[in-house]
């Protein structure tokens, strides 16, 4: 990353009270940037956007991504050079039982925040955050590249494919027409980390139960799926941001930013590994219950972004393992959050 491009630069981050909004946002603040979030507030409580108190670092507006004339003002009022959307519904599950919420938030909420920035002034990027799952999922055991057919047998992985191809009809419909301006898609794989409080997330459930003294309850212990620790894929749309500035056309485009092949695990095994690294009788079981169809097998082809924007992924997944670890020791002692997530950070950016 270039140490001085996000100085001053003025960055709308929508998303930015959610688990990996709340990491970008404190991320560019460090870097220097003048950052305004646009979104809902938190939905989980404790949420890493209170707990990290990331409001000190940015200017926040509340609103809804689904609403055209709060996405209008956010934009009026942010002026912005970059825009990074991460603003969703992001979870599988909950998309099963509020499908149109889900397409409304994922989809009509990604029209009209490129919609509106078609009036912005000074914009010079815009990166949307999609996911793995946009791909249409054949159960394939090498990874999938980014021109790769698109998607999804749930209503959250469709609804993933839908946004890109949104942002492609609107990338080849207006922003081609101002080659100025670089538009990209940001395909991450499985993000975990500290913080993340979501509810049917791997992590969480496992946190959760520890806290509470009993086993966790794990659905698909089977699933394969491509690890990685939050900061790895915000790294990428980081480089992306940089390069569609400095060449706009030439990085307009879809891009994956998963970690190798080595850590894609299933779920099983990080399972283990973390009831392991916790220790104090943490254990977990298999949930035979009936659940919604998910994907076996998952992982993505990063090639690309390896080669063109000389990203790579830093951690392994034994490190990223112990990292989560240690975040949720240092919660569970009541310690100081925001201090330890920001050291994360900087331990990162040294690797």
């Amino acid at each position: 990353m270039d140490s001085q491009f996000w100085v001053n630069k003025r960055v709308l981050l929508t998303g930015h009270t959610g688990f990996k909004g709340s990491w970008l946002a404190l991320w560019l603040a460090t870097k220097g940037a003048q950052v305004t979030g646009f979104g809902l507030a938190p939905h989980t409580n404790p949420s890493l956007y209170e707990l990290a108190d990331v409001k000190r670092d940015i200017e926040s507006i509340e609103g809804d991504i689904r609403d055209l004339s709060m996405v209008d003002h956010a934009i009026a009022k942010s002026d912005p050079e970059i825009v990074l959307h991460l603003a969703a519904q992001s979870l599988v599950r909950p998309s099963y039982d509020n499908p149109i919420e889900t397409f409304d938030t994922n989809v009509m909420g990604t029209a009209n925040l490129l919609h509106s920035l078609r009036q912005a002034n000074h914009l010079q990027a815009v990166v949307v955050v999609t996911s793995d799952k946009c791909y249409d999922n054949r159960e394939w055991l090498w990874g999938y590249r980014e021109d790769e057919a698109m998607g999804g047998s749930d209503p959250y992985s469709a609804s993933k494919g839908c946004t890109e191809l949104v942002t492609a009809s609107f990338r080849q419909s207006y922003y081609q027409h101002t080659p100025a301006i670089g538009l990209a898609t940001a395909r991450a794989g499985n993000v975990i980390g500290g913080g993340d409080f979501a509810v049917d997330r791997l992590i969480t459930d496992i946190m959760k139960a520890i806290r509470e003294g009993k086993p966790a309850q794990i659905r698909n212990p089977n699933a394969i799926r491509p690890w990685q620790h939050v900061l790895e894929p915000l790294h990428g749309y980081l480089l992306l941001a940089e390069a569609l500035v400095r060449e706009p056309q030439t990085y307009s485009a879809g891009w994956n930013f998963g970690p190798y092949d080595s850590d894609a695990r299933p779920v099983s095994w990080i399972c283990n590994e973390l009831t392991k690294r916790w220790g104090d009788s943490a254990s977990w079981h298999t949930d035979d219950r009936e659940h919604p169809h998910e994907a076996t097998y998952l992982k993505l082809d990063s090639s690309k972004a390896r080669a063109q924007l000389q990203w790579r992924s830093k951690l392994t997944l034994d490190s990223t393992l112990d990292r989560i670890v240690q975040w949720n020791r240092v919660s569970l002692d009541n310690g100081n959050i925001r201090e330890h997530t920001l050291s994360e950070i900087a331990e990162y950016e040294r690797l």
